[in-house]
């Protein structure tokens, strides 16, 4: 290595190289040239070869630096058409980078563009509403992306949320977790430092006979006092409509349970069960909705299998929806969202809070009719009885 030094520093001392390009069928092609002034025979131990090697590698340098300087353009310039918007962490990080965080920050950043698109496709057809898109960042680590389109014709609202979250947890989240069984060697509730990223989203169409759609699919780290991580898998998808179609519903169970039997059989009835649980309004004795397929702390069989059925649901959402949406063309949601669901209160619970993200969820406008009591056989009593009563859905039919 010294000797390369010497070399290099030899050539730079006869003449100053000038760095020429060109480009040639699509490549760009490098070229260097020395001044006359340089001499190669001035010192008797620098031998021409030695010279043409030093020039070799100084132009090499060169052409590597301009490269990269070129890639980075290049990127930041097809970056916004292919993801709405920034991504949180940099992209050239999350390119090269093979580890979970990266992967899962790449993957989210593709649905939230996705399903944006699909939406504003829809909405297209009856008018002109795009996205509101609002970047932040947390100080206390990492940040956000929220795009929320208010007021279409086709959507009363939409809102699909990307985080990448880092930290420490708050001893009210900690408690939060052992409740629901995670172990931690750490005798105390706080400290902990942890990564999150998360793609959540809600759709509330503005039309009673379009239901409401809700997914979330999340990542989540824990590192322990010792160094070992903690990591585990979240998510799913459920629907919520106002008046009760059998066809619709059968369709979104369906696609959901093909997106699980890809992986295994026996995960569509128990998330669609744990669904059925999660989503309940406890002071009414209702399901949410119709359910779907809802799944916490899955860390098995592999980091990798786990990730790849992650990724199945989450490509399943739009195929599951948007049939619904284009053959058709709700607060029992609110209630819910706003009393029991766990999301909401992790996020409350976690300092430099979005509020905005965090109630994003809810409609523009929700209300409730005092002692409301559908009439026997309406279409509303017909809702409500399956709310009281869930279904198996696809293997009835």
């Amino acid at each position: 290595m010294r000797g390369a030094h010497r070399v290099l520093a030899g050539v730079l001392r006869r003449g100053t190289p000038s760095l020429g390009s060109k480009t040639v069928g699509g490549f760009v092609r490098y070229s260097c040239k020395f001044s006359s002034s340089a001499t190669v025979s001035a010192k008797p131990h620098i031998r021409p070869g030695y010279v043409i090697l030093g020039a070799g590698l100084a132009c090499g340098a060169g052409a590597v630096l301009y490269s990269a300087h070129l890639r980075k353009k290049t990127l930041a310039a097809t970056l916004e058409p292919v993801f709405m918007a920034q991504p949180i962490t940099d992209m050239a990080t999350l390119q090269q980078g093979s580890d979970m965080r990266s992967r899962m920050e790449l993957l989210i950043l593709r649905v939230q563009s996705d399903v944006c698109k699909a939406i504003e496709e829809l909405e297209s057809t009856e008018g002109d509403k795009k996205f509101l898109i609002d970047r932040w960042e947390r100080k206390e680590g990492g940040g956000g992306i929220s795009c929320v389109l208010q007021d279409g014709q086709v959507f009363e609202k939409a809102g699909v949320n990307i985080s990448i979250v880092l930290g420490n947890l708050p001893p009210a989240a900690v408690r939060q977790m052992r409740a629901r069984g995670k172990e931690f060697k750490t005798k105390d509730d706080s400290g902990l430092p942890f990564f999150a990223a998360g793609v959540s989203s809600v759709i509330h169409p503005r039309s009673p006979n379009v239901p409401t759609i809700h997914f979330n699919y999340r990542y989540f780290e824990v590192v322990e006092e010792d160094g070992t991580r903690q990591w585990w898998f979240g998510g799913g998808t459920d629907l919520t409509p106002s008046y009760l179609d059998t066809e619709d519903v059968v369709h979104f169970h369906s696609t959901l349970k093909d997106a699980c039997d890809k992986h295994d059989k026996s995960l569509y009835p128990k998330f669609k069960k744990w669904c059925d649980d999660y989503f309940t309004i406890p002071h009414r004795g209702e399901c949410r909705g119709v359910g779907g397929i809802f799944f916490d702390d899955v860390d098995e069989p592999s980091q990798e299998d786990a990730f790849r059925f992650v990724q199945s649901c989450a490509d399943a959402v739009l195929p599951s929806y948007v049939p619904i949406v284009k053959k058709q063309m709700t607060c029992g949601y609110v209630e819910f969202n706003l009393v029991y669901d766990r999301g909401t209160k992790f996020g409350l619970a976690t300092p430099g809070a979005r509020i905005e993200s965090i109630l994003m969820s809810l409609p523009l406008a929700a209300r409730w009719e005092y002692c409301h009591d559908p009439a026997p056989g309406s279409p509303e009593a017909k809702m409500v009885e399956v709310l009281k009563n869930p279904r198996d859905w696809v293997e009835s039919q």
